[in-house]
Order: structure tokens, then sequence, then C-alpha cells
């Protein structure tokens, strides 16, 4: 699909399959998380514009570059909390803005109860963070609440996704840029994604274990 990238690296495959494995404890759950974070914004960092600039060493000047941009990480409450504090360790400079939604399982809809997002957030660029993109309703709605503040460049971090969900970000936000780790299989009848992971949050957070989630 255009405008996704999924990251093949052999550490992203091997830190995925700690994540898929449903004998993983929560804590090591919680650390692949991190480490699959820091790997994704590598790759999705890998264009930010740069500014020149010089700098002393102890020895003598030298010429360096520095990010240009103010930069947003806007993580998706709640499993997208486990994403922040990582990426922050890469961009301590970054700003984080939150945005919650939970899932009404009849529709499959994602329903907003909490939002920190300006109005005109001062951001050039913004990463948005989910450890799963499966129908792509918390996505696209996600994506809308920054697209309102007319972030120029919006970027969506997802560690596993579902192809329906890929195919809904592409049909409302085309421009957006998709960063993976991998693209499974399809949802099933409740929405989740299979194979998946189960759910991102019971098992981050330790709450109740969520085999058949996505």
């Amino acid at each position: 699909m255009k405008n996704v990238r999924v990251i093949r690296h052999p550490l992203v495959r091997h830190h995925l399959a700690v994540l898929r494995d449903r004998a993983t404890p929560p804590e090591l759950f919680a650390a692949t998380v991190r480490r699959l974070s820091v790997l994704l914004a590598y790759e999705a960092t890998a264009d930010l514009p740069l500014r020149p600039m010089r700098v002393r060493t102890p020895l003598a000047p030298a010429r360096a570059e520095r990010l240009a941009g103010r930069l947003g990480l806007v993580p998706i409450l709640r499993a997208g909390l486990g994403m922040v504090g990582p990426i922050l360790d890469l961009i301590p400079q970054a700003q984080v803005w939150h945005l919650g939604f939970y899932r009404d399982e009849t529709t499959l809809r994602p329903v907003a109860y909490y939002n920190k997002l300006p109005r005109r957030p001062p951001l050039d660029a913004a990463l948005v963070l989910d450890p799963m993109l499966a129908t792509g309703g918390s996505a696209v709605a996600a994506l809308e609440a920054v697209a309102r503040g007319r972030v120029p460049d919006v970027r969506l971090l997802a560690m596993i996704a579902a192809p329906e969900g890929l195919r809904l970000v592409a049909r409302r936000f085309p421009a957006a840029r998709v960063f993976v780790c991998a693209i499974d299989e399809r949802l099933n009848a409740k929405g989740y994604i299979l194979p998946g992971l189960g759910d991102a949050g019971d098992r981050l957070f330790n709450t109740r274990p969520g085999p058949d989630a996505g």
C-alpha cells in the first residue's frame, strides 16, 4: 500500500515474536513494546529536517546538526502510553498530547473520552502512536484530531496492523505515512486482529488476559 512502510529488520522480527507469544509476562511484554517503539521511531524519523550549527568539542569547534522542527507525540490511550517513554528518550524535546478512545463493542466505532490536543498545536510534525491498528477507527479519529490542528506532517506508528485498518487510513488520510512492524491476515468478527498479539493495553498493564483481542 502506498505510504505504508513495513519495518523488516531482524531485530524487529525477533522482538515481534516475543510480543506475540501468549506466554510472555507483562513486564517482558512492556519492555518489548519499548524496544520496538525505538526501532519504529528510528525508521519513522529518518527524514526529519535538520538545521546546521556549530558546537565546541573539548578539542576544537565542529560542524553539527540538530532537529529543525517542533515534533509532537500523540499516543492513543491507553496502549499508546507504552510507546511514549522510549521515544522521548530519543527525542526529549518532543511535546506529548494525549487522545483517548474506547471501542463500542456493538458498533466497533471509537468513542472519544479524552482529548488534550489544543486547537492549534505548535507542531511541525506529529507521530501518532498505537501498538495495534485493527479496524482503523481510533487511528482515523486521532488523525482527524491532528488534522484539525493543521499539523503539516503526520505519521502513524503501529506494531501490528490489519489490512482493513490500513485501507481505512489510506482512504481517509491518503497523505499520512504509516510505519508498522507487521501486516497480519485479517480482522475476526469482533474486529480483533488475527493472529495479532491479544489486547495490547491489557497485556501492557496486566489487567486481564484478553487472549482473543487485537
